[in-house]
Formats: C-alpha cells, structure tokens, sequence
C-alpha cells in the first residue's frame, strides 16, 4: 500500500479545494540547469540513457526535491517516447535534439499506424512505480504525455520546426490523413496516461506545446477535439482520491474558454495572458497553473521575487484553491540554481500572506 500523501496542497489547488499557500512546482525542474543532472546524464551516457533507465529516471526526478521544497515530482521522460514504441526510430541528435529515423509523411506511412504494444513502455511504468516508493509521501508525482496534435507535429515533420511546414500541408491537402494520425495518438495517449496513473501517477498533465501554431477554428478541430477525446478515456481516481487533469497549450490564451471546458481540471497559461483576467474568463471552472515568463530567473534576486509577487497578486487570493504556480514554459537550461530557490521561497514566503489579507 502507497503511503499517506504529506503535502497534498498541489491536489487540492488543482480541484479548488482551500489551501494553505500556493503549491509551485517547474516544468522541466529535472534539468540541465542543475549540474547533479548533468552528472547523471554523463553515467548514463545519453538523453534515451537515461530516460529509458527507471533507476536514472528515478534519480534524476529527485534531484530537485532535494535540493528545493517543490510541491510536486514530475516524473522524468519525455513526449516521444509514445511515437518512439510505434517504430519511428527515436534518436538524440548532439546539439540538434530528437529526430525520427521514420517519420510519417504518406499514405503508406500513416496506414501503418498503431496503437503500440504499451509493455514497450514498461520501462515508463516502472520508473513511475518506484519513484513513488521512493517519494514516500512526500508530494504527489505528475505523470504526462504530448498532446495528440503536438506529437503529431514531430511525427511528420520527423524533428522539431519553426515553420510546421510539413504537417500543415497535409492538413490542408490530406485532412483525412493527420485525422488519422490524431486518432492513433489519441488512443494510444489514453492507454499510456492511465498506464501511468495505474503505476502511481497523481495528475496527469497534457503539454500541447504546439497548439499555438494552428489558426483558430483549426485549433478546435485537430488539436483540442483529440485532447478531449484523450481525457474522456482517464483513470479520474485512484487510492481513493481524484487524479487531476492538467492541460497546457502554449499560445493557447485566445481559446482559454474552449481549453476549459475540454473535461480538464486545471489549464497551464503561458506568460502572455493576465492571470487575472484569465480566472474572470473562466469563472473559477477550472484551477490555473501558471505564468511566470523563465527568463525572469535571469534577472537577480529582486527582480525574481518581485515577478512572483506580481503573479500571485495579479491571480488574486488562492486560499479557496485555484492557483498553481509554475513557469509559462520550460526552465532554461541556463538558468541560476539559486533562482529558482529563490522563486520557490518568495512563492511560499508570500502568498499564506497574500491569503490572510
């Protein structure tokens, strides 16, 4: 049997239950900005290395929690995995990051599409299991996955893009192919989240790190549609409580109403939106995470803990629940270790304040 939950404040913020302070946890807060990562990537020998070693996984997930008082542990993998185990050839390239040594570009390929055998992730599942055993309680474990769309992105365009070229022509040429693809992705997402939650997860979080590339009305149809049919299909609870759903779609704030009103518990903003406005438009539906810019870590300690302020104040009272902190994206590789210290500090430091008033 688990054991008990000590510090489920992250839980309860995420279903607008009351809390104490507003819980912070980092995207990407197992990284390479803290040299103990490094060092374990080094013995692992590489990024797949260790990402598809539970004991490296397990090691690096805790790094941080070790070093910080973080209201969460999120486990460490990465959003390819998933089409890695349906026979894309995942590689890490040095100083280009992942590519695919078969990417999905015609009808043939996509006719090949499948659902994968989920025990070729099992090394995902096992890292989950014993990272919770490990945690003991401490704070609960986010497990994750790409949006349907988002994995998508890499799927056809076989690496990352600044122009989305690829599979925005065959969205407009060959609709019926990349709704098949989003179709594959999404079953196969179901499967894997409620795999993870089965293993131990938490919350689950869905990054749709590129929603925001897609014009509106497009967003509706071919990436939000298939986030909703992969929440649908979730494990909502497990040892008795309810596992959150977290759904973050960077450059997404023009569609925070539709984002909302998915099945999710919680929406991720990026920097650009007013985390104010954002809970009028939403009227508490849903829990916010969220939005300090990153390179905020860069500007000195005043400057850090003003910006924190800033996002607190600008939410407005959490003590209901409702707000988690985060960054609007991933943490820089760069930034200071002591930064974030700092961040995570001011945020705990300041908002059982703010709440009193």
């Amino acid at each position: 049997m688990p054991s008990a939950l000590k510090n489920d404040v992250l839980l309860r913020a995420l279903l607008r239950q009351p809390v104490p302070y507003t819980p912070i946890w980092l995207m990407r807060q197992a990284g390479r900005y803290l040299p103990e990562y490094n060092a374990t990537r080094a013995r692992a020998g590489s990024f797949l290395g260790l990402a598809q070693s539970p004991d490296y996984a397990t090691e690096v997930t805790l790094q941080p929690l070790a070093r910080y008082p973080l209201d969460a542990a999120i486990l460490f993998s990465d959003i390819l995995t998933v089409p890695d185990a349906m026979g894309l050839g995942l590689e890490f390239v040095q100083g280009e990051g992942p590519r695919f040594v078969r990417p999905v570009r015609d009808e043939a390929d996509v006719a090949r599409l499948a659902v994968p055998d989920m025990d070729k992730l099992r090394y995902v599942f096992d890292a989950v299991a014993q990272i919770r055993r490990e945690l003991d309680g401490r704070v609960p474990l986010l497990g994750f996955a790409g949006s349907p769309w988002t994995v998508a992105c890499y799927m056809v365009e076989g690496q990352g893009s600044n122009d989305y070229r690829l599979i925005k022509s065959m969205l407009y040429a060959r609709p019926d192919l990349l709704h098949r693809i989003l179709e594959v992705n999404a079953r196969t997402t179901r499967q894997y989240l409620n795999a993870q939650i089965d293993a131990g997860a938490q919350a689950v979080m869905l990054f749709d790190s590129w929603g925001g590339v897609l014009a509106d009305g497009l967003f509706q149809q071919f990436s939000l549609a298939y986030t909703r049919q992969v929440i649908q299909g979730l494990r909502r609870e497990r040892e008795g409580r309810p596992v959150p759903v977290i759904v973050f779609t960077k450059g997404g704030g023009a569609w925070l109403e539709d984002i909302a009103a998915c099945g999710c518990d919680a929406v991720g903003l990026d920097w650009t939106v007013n985390l104010g406005a954002a809970r009028k438009r939403v009227g508490d539906a849903v829990a916010l995470q969220g939005n300090l810019d990153p390179m905020t870590l860069f500007g000195g300690e005043q400057a850090v803990r003003a910006e924190a302020r800033r996002v607190l104040d600008t939410f407005g009272p959490a003590d209901a629940g409702g707000h988690v902190f985060n960054l609007g994206h991933g943490i820089s590789q760069f930034t200071p270790p002591e930064a974030v210290g700092e961040l995570i500090d001011e945020v705990h430091r300041y908002s059982p304040v703010f709440h009193s008033q």
